[in-house]
């Protein structure tokens, strides 16, 4: 059975952005950037990629699909990309979105928990929960893994991690790195 990762970065205080979508805040020194591009490359979009070294065709490293709301989604679409992700299956869960007019992309309208039980139950590598906060707080209970990326600021205001559903759920650290900048990422699993 496949897992369910919230691989997210967020500020100290549990802000994965902005009040207005904003992340120019999350500042990364070179070090991080070059373990995500080794470690975790399906996480950075297509049009990023080279940018980082990350050759074309390069190999999934943990996640073959991803799983995200219309909030994470709508960045791209706002500069013209339909698919950011062409290297993974993309999910987009919206009731208000309408239609995708790119067929890589599939529009989920309803039951959300339904298709990550059958995308569980898929032979594959992992998914990708990549937000957002609202929607992430709407499946707590599939997450298996958290990867969060923490950066070293307080926002203060935003967009939170986990929005709504208060529901204590504990998970165990299972391992935390630190990089040159001062972000930590800290694997846990559920306990």
């Amino acid at each position: 059975m496949r897992n369910l990762t919230y691989f997210v970065g967020m500020s100290l205080d549990g802000y994965i952005a902005a009040p207005d979508g904003d992340i120019s805040a999350y500042e990364a020194s070179p070090d991080f950037w070059t373990w995500l591009a080794a470690d975790y490359p399906e996480t950075l979009p297509a049009h990023v990629r080279p940018h980082f070294g990350v050759p074309e065709g390069a190999a999934n490293v943990h996640f073959d699909t991803m799983i995200m709301g219309r909030g994470t989604y709508e960045p791209a679409l706002n500069v013209g990309i339909t698919s950011p992700y062409p290297h993974v299956r993309q999910y987009v869960v919206s009731t208000t979105l309408g239609e995708i007019a790119d067929p890589a992309v599939e529009l989920v309208a309803s039951d959300p928990i339904g298709l990550i039980q059958r995308l569980k139950k898929q032979d594959g590598q992992g998914i990708w929960l990549a937000g957002g906060g609202r929607f992430a707080a709407q499946v707590l209970d599939e997450i298996d893994e958290l990867v969060i990326k923490q950066y070293p600021v307080l926002l203060g205001e935003g967009v939170r991690a986990l929005a709504g559903n208060f529901r204590p759920t504990g998970f165990r650290v299972e391992r935390r790195r630190e990089f040159d900048s001062g972000a930590q990422v800290t694997w846990l699993t559920r306990a």
